[in-house]
């Protein structure tokens, strides 16, 4: 047999599907969702209509509309995708062309990136670091801008870390596009966007801004429910939207109709289910920070906009790379895991810690098992 391409890269990242542990603070999510939360007895009572036909290319029609205006946005203007993941593959494979470049914000949620290179786009990293708080440096944005830059990729609030851009960022990171690749995409994947702690209002979805900005999300990370994939994407661009749909007729044809009845429901109860998510987010960030500054010695963080995330760094002068090392080995042998900061790109002393899957009694033990292996 010949040898096959590698079109995507490997990237430890897909033990979190394939290798379960006891206490998992590597996972991005809150609790899942039940389906007794959503339809109780009445489950088979409000599916037992539905037909299992194909469903329409761009969606379910009720679906796009009550995505849409949580966007302030019109429900033509929005595609339901599998996931976030077709979104970024779709736009990704829409754009390619030979020479094409995509600047990224790394570290990232390695699929993103990895998408970009299986359609063979040039890849320029956009370095974003732990010593300045994650933040966009636009003078540096705008050194890696060329004529040939057909896609900026950025997440906002960022995967990793849970740090938002700031509306002059974004001001910062279009005013480069309009001097240097003026009909080139912005994607921003929003899909932490609603995932505030406690009592804070959500941002406004950037998506409205301009539109050469795409905004993808999907219902697995904010919303709890990652088994449905459902996402969406955003775009004001009627000849973008054209061939993102084209895109997903010839790959997927439509998303599951069971799929996006369930979305549909999530939908029609989401203030509901985001009030509690929201304030069990909200203890999962306090008991976090308490830890933080009780190892204050040992480790330091960037404290996150939002998201059930956030980025903790190992302190150089006590963990050398072996001390490192060590320290997700003794990890791994308490049956519990962070999430190394190399599946992002990130360097080898951060890690990307959870604190929203689990519920408080069990992260309390998480972190104290994350102590025993810091000490």
């Amino acid at each position: 047999m010949p040898r096959l391409p590698s079109r995507f890269p490997h990237n430890d990242i897909i033990s979190l599907t394939s290798q379960p542990v006891r206490y998992d603070l590597a996972e991005s999510v809150g609790p899942d969702l039940r389906f007794a939360e959503l339809f109780a007895a009445g489950l088979a009572d409000e599916l037992a209509d539905l037909g299992l036909g194909y469903g329409p290319t761009e969606g379910d029609a009720r679906l796009r509309q009550l995505i849409a205006a949580r966007h302030g946005v019109g429900a033509d203007e929005v595609i339901t995708t599998v996931g976030g993941m077709q979104a970024l593959f779709l736009l990704a494979f829409v754009l390619s062309e030979p020479g094409a470049e995509a600047v990224i914000g790394r570290p990232a949620f390695p699929n993103a990136r990895n998408v970009l290179e299986a359609v063979r786009m040039t890849i320029i990293d956009l370095p974003l670091r732990f010593d300045d708080g994650y933040r966009l440096d636009a003078d540096r944005l705008r050194s890696q801008l060329t004529h040939r830059t057909r896609l900026v990729s950025l997440a906002s609030p960022q995967n990793p870390s849970g740090v938002a851009l700031s509306e002059r960022e974004l001001r910062d990171v279009l005013a480069a596009m309009d001097k240097i690749c003026p009909d080139a995409v912005l994607l921003l994947d929003e899909t932490y966007r609603e995932a505030v702690h406690g009592d804070a209002a959500p941002c406004p979805s950037f998506v409205r801004h301009d539109r050469r900005i795409v905004s993808c999300a999907s219902f697995s990370k904010s919303h709890g429910a990652p088994g449905i994939r459902t996402g969406w994407m955003i775009t004001q661009d009627a000849a973008l939207r054209e061939q993102l749909v084209l895109a997903k007729f010839n790959t997927t044809i439509s998303n599951s109709v069971v799929d996006e009845a369930i979305a549909l429901r999530i939908m029609r109860t989401l203030d509901v289910i985001m009030a509690e998510r929201r304030h069990h987010l909200a203890d999962g960030l306090a008991r976090t920070a308490a830890f933080v500054a009780d190892h204050g010695r040992l480790i330091e963080w960037i404290k996150p906009d939002a998201g059930a995330l956030c980025c903790v760094r190992l302190r150089r002068d006590v963990f050398d790379d072996d001390a490192a090392a060590r320290f997700h080995r003794e990890l791994a042998a308490r049956d519990t895991r962070v999430a190394p900061g190399s599946w992002f790109g990130d360097e080898a002393r951060v890690f990307r810690l959870g604190f929203g899957l689990l519920a408080l009694p069990e992260l309390d033990e998480a972190l104290q098992r994350v102590s025993q292996a810091l000490t």
